[in-house]
């Protein structure tokens, strides 16, 4: 049984995780929207835990921890027993990690000792990650270790129901489905760039597919590349996420990767469809922030982008390869489009939005903390 804050005073939420970087993506924005609201509707204080290149406290809540860089911009605490005091020195009432690596287990460790609730929310969908590229014993293994870290969690996160259900067949029961959202007032058709292609070079009628997010091995960016030489004029891929503006082909343009979300809504709004070759996506949240712009969106039939995209809001294709993508973008453009642009919206505002994502988080929060509520009165009273 855990005791809760002394004194009557406000829970005092940590989150604790190396999935934070200047040009990370899902994860962060996850992290600083939930700061954001909790700050305005829940009666809580919060702290954001991450590495960085000096032990400091950065405005608004968040710390960080000296940690050597290790790629892409991501960090790793190498002093275990100081990244140890300075959490348990921060005096947390709930942790919630969000990685299953060094920092989570040192979170759950300090949770244990200081006898409070700790939450692991699994971003991402390890286990068949790791099983695609090195096979069932390495999934295995990976299966192994992720049931022995996360049976010391009092409860397990999943963003969507395909990364539940490996973790549940790893042997993993004490998960809860806990989706992601959008900002539908940033992301929005309102804010589209009307002169988008003329700053591309494009003629007016190219039909323009974007694609926006890391590009990492698992995007399968050649995918979209090969695709879009298949489909050949007037269509264009406008890829966001480069270290430079460049043309990487006549089908495809590099934008370099912003770190506004506003000015990625403006050029998401002024393209046609956004693309995503990804087959083991655990949310596909950039997905989301498409649709909120009242794009459609193709995508294969696998990982989670399947449990949220279907024919009203664009197209999923068989993962066979480029043709496949190809052939569906054809299709999506075959049909009507305007009433595909009003669904894609309306889905994101009746089903994602981040305010239903994090009162869902806080009933969560609240029962671990043996609370009956963690919000404020005024938002609160907002959801009755």
């Amino acid at each position: 049984m855990f005791a809760g804050p002394a004194g009557g005073r406000a829970p005092h939420l940590l989150d604790a995780t190396l999935f934070y970087t200047p040009t990370s993506g899902g994860v962060r924005r996850y992290l600083l929207t939930k700061h954001d609201w909790l700050a305005r509707q829940a009666r809580v204080t919060h702290t954001l835990f991450v590495p960085g290149p000096e032990d400091r406290g950065v405005a608004g809540g968040i710390v960080e921890f000296r940690s050597p860089h290790l790629r892409a911009g991501y960090r790793c605490p190498a002093r275990w027993p100081a990244l140890r005091h300075r959490l348990a020195e921060l005096e947390p009432d709930l942790i919630e990690a969000g990685d299953p690596y060094v920092m989570g287990r040192q979170a759950v460790g300090v949770a244990e000792r200081l006898g409070i609730p700790s939450v692991a929310f699994c971003h991402s969908d390890i286990i068949n990650l790791v099983q695609m590229r090195f096979g069932r014993l390495a999934g295995a293994a990976t299966s192994a270790y992720l049931r022995g870290l996360y049976s010391r969690f009092d409860r397990v996160l999943a963003p969507s129901q395909i990364v539940a259900t490996h973790l549940a067949e790893a042997g993993i029961h004490h998960v809860a489905l806990q989706p992601l959202g959008v900002d539908a007032e940033i992301f929005t058709p309102d804010r589209r760039e009307p002169r988008l292609r003329e700053r591309l070079g494009l003629p007016p009628q190219t039909r323009l597919l974007v694609f926006a997010g890391r590009l990492a091995p698992e995007k399968n960016l050649p995918d979209l590349y090969e695709m879009v030489a298949a489909l050949g004029a007037p269509y264009h891929l406008l890829v966001i996420g480069g270290e430079t503006a460049s043309r990487l082909s006549e089908h495809v343009s590099v934008l370099p990767y912003e770190r506004e979300q506003k000015a990625v809504a403006q050029i998401l709004g002024g393209c046609d469809a956004f693309v995503h070759a990804g087959r083991q996506e655990t949310f596909g949240l950039v997905a989301l922030e498409a649709m909120a712009c009242g794009l459609p969106v193709v995508a294969y039939r696998a990982g989670a982008l399947a449990e949220l995209i279907d024919e009203s809001v664009g197209m999923l294709a068989p993962p066979s390869g480029p043709a496949a993508l190809a052939q569906a973008v054809h299709s999506l453009f075959d049909r009507p489009l305007a009433p595909i642009h009003a669904a894609a919206r309306m889905r994101v505002l009746e089903r994602y939005s981040w305010d239903a994502a994090f009162r869902q988080l806080m009933r969560g929060y609240a029962n671990l903390l043996h609370r009956a509520s963690l919000l404020s009165e005024d938002a609160a009273l907002s959801a009755i």
